[in-house]
């Protein structure tokens, strides 16, 4: 189990990194919208480039940014019934959500897509708007999204088994309260720094 939990961890940091690098990609979409906006309304110009390039940010935030909504269990759940359960239930709820439904999803959304992504880049399909851009890269954005959305998957699984087996604790206790978790972790920094200043002081 040992190396599956390695395996777990190399797929969490890296839609961690994923994740908080699309942050960018939203200010980038809300300046260029601003951009936009502002050309258009001033100078009385427009260009569907910069429109579709909105879109193609949106698209990438939204199907590169699955795995790490999952990665930090902000998907949807329902609260009220899931914290009524032991955690063990839940664990086994997920585990046979994620075999049953979000893997096979992601492989088919994956086998499907891929045709769609090589077949407007060997064509070199364009978008039909004057100006538009070429299509593959938000084509590609499917299978890509999905793959690490399976991979996150993979490891959630992973850790789930763990947690059953007795060898990590609950992976899903700190995402049931992440303000109260957060408040928790400063309190603990702030009591760590006190101690240190009190030893410095003696």
């Amino acid at each position: 189990m040992k190396p599956l939990l390695k395996l777990s961890n190399i797929i969490d940091v890296v839609n961690n990194r994923i994740g908080q690098g699309l942050m960018w990609l939203i200010l980038a979409a809300v300046l260029i919208s601003a951009g936009n906006a502002f050309v258009r309304k001033i100078f009385g110009v427009s260009s569907n480039a910069y429109l579709e390039v909105q879109w193609y940010l949106f698209a990438a935030v939204f199907m590169l940014g699955a795995g790490y909504t999952f990665l930090k269990n902000a998907h949807v759940r329902i609260d009220f019934v899931s914290s009524r359960l032991s955690a063990r239930t839940r664990s086994w709820i997920d585990i046979v959500g994620i075999i049953a439904f979000l893997l096979p999803l992601c492989w088919l959304l994956i086998t499907l897509s891929w045709p769609l992504f090589v077949n407007a880049w060997e064509s070199g399909e364009v978008s039909g708007n004057a100006g538009g851009l070429v299509r593959w890269p938000v084509y590609l954005l499917i299978p890509v999204g999905m793959a690490l959305l399976l991979a996150q998957g993979l490891s959630e699984l992973i850790k789930r088994f763990a947690f059953l087996s007795g060898l990590i604790p609950d992976p899903l206790a700190e995402s049931d309260n992440p303000e109260e978790d957060e408040l928790k972790r400063l309190e603990e920094e702030a009591a760590a720094r006190a101690s240190q200043q009190a030893g410095g002081k003696i």
